[in-house]
């Protein structure tokens, strides 16, 4: 296939859905996909399998959940626009609001378009111990979720159940520590609660994740509060580790360092590499140095700083050279854009049985369709 392309494997994405399925074996909790982290949806029908339905971030991703996963669908929104909440509450089966002010002027528009939605509100612990301020739910002057001394008691009536997320990337032991900050200050509205939703953030399926702990929290919370029901949003931990985005070397120039232009582009198809940042991991190579030839890769932007990072190789790199980046099924197809002009990378997915489907290439129309 032409490169750059994002190549799925179904059988790694199993795994990590299979893990999942083990924790609801375990606790009886709800798992839902956030598509804001994932939201490949030709792999929808494995992952409906196994997980409960998605929680959405807008009327976009709830149309696609409807579309495409076709189970429960719970969308949530820093702000809702009014000429949205008929078709996000009619294919809704929860909607979370984030403020006392939204709650009290969509609700009662919400319920009489659907009067079987269950309705939320997203409340923020005022604790967190996410490692990157950018993505802390829960830092300073945080817009998501309300703090318990804005919580008004007066939707209590109206209210179904309660909603945090403070966590990124974060072991069990984080959510333990979120948790009894959430209880401290919201605990005393669980019983008049149906549902409390934990959020994302659980980094479940990384290989020194402790699930047995994950369950251990998961069942004592629900020893205390027997009558909730328990929701999980994980959107990286359903798309880690299951594929890569799969690249070429263009040509290769000298500036004090040897430098690969390649066939993509972090600002375009990595964002998180420069925003986050993160050093992806590149198939075969190690750090600047370690092995015989060192190499900058970089991207085919005019951005200066479209870079991915230096790498060392085995044997020198030549035109043509297939550059494979692990890890690139989370956040970044969601994110990718088409900057500069260029191409946004295919889409194709390994089956089970090692064949290999494109799904989707982009051309020149997807990118004049954006712009007017």
């Amino acid at each position: 296939m032409k490169t750059p392309y994002w190549l799925l494997e179904e059988t790694l994405l199993e795994n990590n859905l299979k893990t999942l399925a083990y924790i609801k074996e375990q606790t009886g909790v709800k798992i839902l996909l956030a598509l804001k982290g994932y939201a490949l949806w030709q792999s929808f029908p494995m992952v409906a399998a196994y997980l409960d339905g998605c929680c959405a971030s807008g009327l976009h991703e709830a149309k696609l959940s409807d579309e495409k996963f076709k189970k429960e669908l719970h969308t949530y929104s820093p702000a809702f626009k009014e000429e949205d909440i008929e078709e996000i509450a009619k294919i809704s089966h929860h909607l979370v609001f984030n403020s006392p002010a939204q709650f009290k002027r969509f609700a009662p528009l919400a319920k009489a378009y659907n009067p079987t939605l269950s309705l939320g509100l997203r409340t923020n612990p005022e604790y967190s111990e996410a490692p990157v301020e950018l993505y802390n739910p829960c830092g300073i002057y945080s817009r998501l979720g309300t703090t318990l001394a804005n919580f008004d008691e007066g939707l209590l009536a109206e209210l179904d159940g309660l909603h945090f997320h403070a966590l990124c990337e974060q072991d069990a032991s984080a959510l333990e520590k979120v948790l009894e900050a959430f209880e401290e200050k919201f605990g005393h509205y669980l019983n008049q609660m149906k549902w409390v939703n934990f959020g994302g953030g659980h980094h479940i399926t990384r290989k020194d994740y402790d699930v047995e702990k994950l369950i251990q929290i998961l069942n004592a919370f629900k020893t205390k509060y027997p009558h909730l029901q328990l929701y999980l949003e994980p959107g990286e931990a359903v798309g880690w580790q299951t594929g890569s985005l799969v690249t070429s070397v263009l040509d290769i120039v000298h500036n004090g360092i040897d430098i690969a232009i390649l066939d993509t582009s972090a600002e375009a198809h990595m964002p998180d590499t420069i925003i986050m940042p993160y050093r992806a991991d590149v198939r075969g190579s190690d750090e600047a140095g370690e092995k015989a030839y060192t190499y900058r890769l970089a991207g085919n932007t005019c951005l200066a700083g479209d870079v991915m990072g230096d790498y060392s190789f085995d044997k020198p790199l030549t035109i043509g050279d297939k550059i494979i980046f692990e890890d690139q099924m989370h956040y970044t197809m969601v994110k990718a854009t088409t900057f500069n002009g260029v191409p946004l990378p295919s889409i194709a997915i390994q089956r089970k049985d090692g064949s290999v489907d494109l799904v989707k290439e982009f051309g020149y129309k997807d990118f004049r369709g954006r712009l007017s």
